[in-house]
């Protein structure tokens, strides 16, 4: 017996003849995140990535780890027998045992992926199945509501376990291109590049900082928020432009309400540069239909009417709750519920309009005539902080 790490991805199996080019990315990405951990070995089998060689203290942390990698299903701790139906039984035994599930209510739930295994998958359940029963007088079998599900796997080896740790899921980070991302320390642009990643999408963030309208704090956390979605992208370059120029003088030359659709588009114009410049193939940005005065159809429009790349916003249609419950669950809700001020707040008009016009704002910013320079200068002079995924050591 030898403990592995079982890994299963998600929809890389219904990709078809591109299948082993998602496979490889999603490989390379689990090698890189156990590479410091010495003798640690990761390979490829039948539709399944194997984990061993690690220190037994650090499984779990290796799993947890695992399951933040864009494209992985979920994984298991399993125990590697030879394929033979004593040996394989013996185990199992042993297995339950060594978990204290040795009773209760249980379910066996095997697979036979390799068809030259004698007993098919209904015949393994039933075999497996009354074997433990009668080592553990304390079992009873409960196929609707188990406390436990005995697992076991036919493919290069019988592969038994008991536990599932479930994962991100979507597709491998850099399969589906690139996207520059407009991050703000609020609760809705981190979940949305989170989203973009599970799809394959690669980030490159950019946020605007508006010193000394808005902290140290501010910009701090929104490392902190990268940092975050970093540790599931695997990188993230955040691109951090100075904004306070722009919005003073918008501030005092533009009409106040529009003053929040000028600085948006003013975001929108200078980010589609640093994309350009990064090899993005669209922007990214946070915004939900009606829920501020800057995100109700008609700003929208307005708003992404300045530039001519692709936009994708994948929080468009949700509920603030659903959200804040994806924020939670990934870890960036409470780091964007810090109370540092963002540059769109610290300038919010008292009454911004609603409905804009597109001619009326074309015509506003006609009269803004050093805009367009100041806003070359942003695009072209920018910080630069490259944030990874932490060492698993």
């Amino acid at each position: 017996m030898k403990q592995v790490l079982l890994v299963r991805y998600a929809e890389i199996h219904l990709k078809g003849l591109n299948r082993p080019y998602f496979e490889r990315a999603l490989l390379h990405q689990i090698q890189k995140l156990v590479a410091p951990i010495e003798h640690i070995q990761v390979w490829k089998g039948d539709g399944r990535f194997y984990i061993g060689g690690y220190p037994p203290h650090l499984e779990q942390r290796i799993m947890t780890e695992v399951c933040k990698i864009c494209g992985v299903h979920s994984v298991s701790p399993a125990w590697a027998v030879p394929k033979d139906m004593g040996c394989i039984a013996e185990n199992a035994a042993a297995l339950l045992e060594s978990s204290g599930k040795a009773t209760g209510r249980f379910k066996v739930d095997a697979r036979r992926s390799d068809k030259r295994f004698y007993l098919n998958s209904m015949q393994l359940n039933a075999e497996l199945g009354g074997r433990m029963l009668e080592k553990f007088p304390g079992l009873r079998v409960d196929i609707h509501h188990p406390d436990f599900v005995l697992s076991c796997e036919i493919r290069e080896e019988a592969y038994l376990y008991v536990d599932r740790m479930m994962a991100v899921g979507g597709m491998p980070v850099g399969t589906a291109g690139r996207a520059a991302l407009l991050l703000s320390g609020g609760i809705d642009s981190p979940v949305a590049g989170y989203m973009l990643a599970k799809r394959g999408v690669e980030l490159e963030a950019v946020y605007f900082h508006s010193f000394p309208h808005t902290s140290e704090r501010a910009k701090q956390k929104v490392v902190d928020l990268a940092q975050v979605i970093a540790g599931y992208t695997g990188r993230l370059p955040l691109n951090v432009v100075n904004f306070t120029e722009i919005q003073e003088y918008l501030y005092e030359n533009g009409p106040d309400a529009m003053l929040t659709i000028l600085m948006r588009r003013a975001m929108m114009r200078i980010a589609q540069r640093i994309a350009r410049a990064t090899g993005c193939q669209s922007l990214a940005t946070g915004e939900t239909i009606g829920q501020v005065a800057s995100q109700t159809m008609d700003a929208l429009v307005v708003t992404n009417a300045v530039v001519d790349m692709p936009i994708f916003q994948p929080l468009i249609c949700f509920d603030k709750m659903e959200t804040v419950e994806i924020a939670k669950k990934i870890g960036t809700f409470e780091l964007s519920i810090l109370p540092y001020e963002d540059c769109c707040t610290v300038f919010t008009p008292r009454h911004p309009t609603t409905k804009p016009r597109l001619d009326r704002v074309e015509e506003a910013e006609a009269k803004l005539p050093a805009l367009n320079a100041m806003i070359e200068k942003a695009a072209s002079d920018y910080e630069i902080i490259n944030l990874y995924r932490q060492s698993i050591l």
